[in-house]
C-alpha cells in the first residue's frame, strides 16, 4: 500500500494522473498570475491605486508557494538533492525575496526591496518544469557541459589573443584604447553582432576582422552540434513523467524498476 508520501508525491511529481494534471494545472495558473501582479505592481499608476491589494495578492501567493515548497521536500526520500536541484533553486527564488523585504526596512533601503521584487519573476521559470521538452534540454546541457566549457574556452583564448593583436595593431588614436576594449571588440565582431561603436581602420586591422567575421559562422556551427548530439540521446531516455524519489529524475521507461540517473528502485514501498 502506498503511503500518504508516496501518494502525494505521485500528484506533485507526475503529471499522467488526474489529480496531478489538476494539481500541475493550478499551479500554473498560479505562477502567471503571481508574475502578473509583480508586472502590474511595477507601473506607477496601478501601484497608486492597488498597491495594497498586490501587496496582498503577492503574501498570498508566497504563502501558497511555501506550501507548495515543503509539500515537495516532504514527499521525496532525500530532499536536499531537490533543493540542490536547478528547479529546487527556481522555486526557493520564487518565495525568499518576499521575507527577504521583511528584513531590510526603511527607505535607505528602498533600492535593495525593489531588487528583490524584479526577483520575484523567476517564478516564471518554474513553468519549465512543465513543458515536457524542458528535462530533456536541460539532460543535454548537463551531459554536454564538459565539451561546452573546453569550447568556451577555446573561444575566449582567441577572444584574447585577437584583442591583443588588434590592440597593437590600430592603437588608442583608432578606439582601440586597451587589451580589455580590443576584446570586447573581439566578441562582438567573432559573434557577429556588429555594433559598428569601434572599427578597424588600417588595412592590417580589417584584414584581421574579416577573418574574425568569416571565423565566427564556424564557432556558431561547434556548440549547435554538441548539442544536437546530447539532445538526441537524452530524447531517447525520455518516455513519461515518472519521477525517481531518490534524485527526482524524470523520463523512465513504463516497465523500468530502477532509475536511469541514480540507480535507486523507482518503487522502494511497494511490495
Amino acid at each position: 500500500m502506498q503511503t500518504l508520501r508516496d501518494k502525494t508525491r505521485v500528484v506533485i511529481f507526475e503529471s499522467e494522473t488526474p489529480a496531478g494534471r489538476a494539481f500541475d494545472v493550478t499551479l500554473i495558473v498560479c505562477i502567471l498570475a503571481s508574475v502578473a501582479a509583480v508586472f502590474l505592481d511595477s507601473v506607477n499608476t496601478i501601484h497608486d491605486d492597488y498597491g495594497q491589494l498586490l501587496y496582498a495578492a503577492e503574501w498570498f501567493f508566497t504563502i501558497l508557494f511555501t506550501v507548495e515548497y515543503a509539500a515537495r521536500l516532504w514527499c521525496l526520500e532525500h530532499p536536499l538533492r531537490y533543493a540542490r536541484s536547478f528547479y529546487g533553486v527556481v522555486d526557493l527564488l520564487g518565495i525568499l525575496p518576499t521575507y527577504l523585504s521583511l528584513l531590510l526596512p526603511g527607505t535607505q533601503m528602498l533600492l535593495a526591496i525593489r531588487i528583490l521584487r524584479v526577483m520575484r519573476v523567476f517564478r516564471v521559470l518554474r513553468l519549465l518544469r512543465y513543458v515536457g521538452e524542458a528535462e530533456v534540454l536541460i539532460e543535454a546541457l548537463r551531459s554536454g557541459r564538459r565539451k561546452i566549457i573546453v569550447f568556451l574556452f577555446t573561444v575566449l583564448s582567441l577572444v584574447v589573443v585577437a584583442g591583443s593583436i588588434m590592440y597593437l595593431v590600430e592603437g588608442p588614436e583608432n578606439g582601440f584604447t586597451s587589451i580589455p576594449i580590443s576584446m570586447y571588440w573581439a566578441v562582438v565582431t567573432v559573434t557577429t553582432v556588429g555594433y559598428g561603436d569601434i572599427s578597424p581602420v588600417t588595412p592590417l586591422g580589417r584584414f584581421i576582422a574579416s577573418a574574425l567575421m568569416i571565423l565566427g559562422y564556424a564557432i556558431i556551427a561547434v556548440p549547435t552540434g554538441i548539442f544536437s548530439v546530447q539532445l538526441s540521446d537524452a530524447m531517447r531516455r525520455q518516455s513519461n513523467t515518472r519521477v525517481c524519489p531518490h534524485c527526482v529524475a524524470e523520463g523512465h521507461a513504463s516497465e523500468a524498476s530502477y532509475c536511469w540517473r541514480c540507480g535507486s528502485h523507482l518503487h522502494p514501498r511497494e511490495g
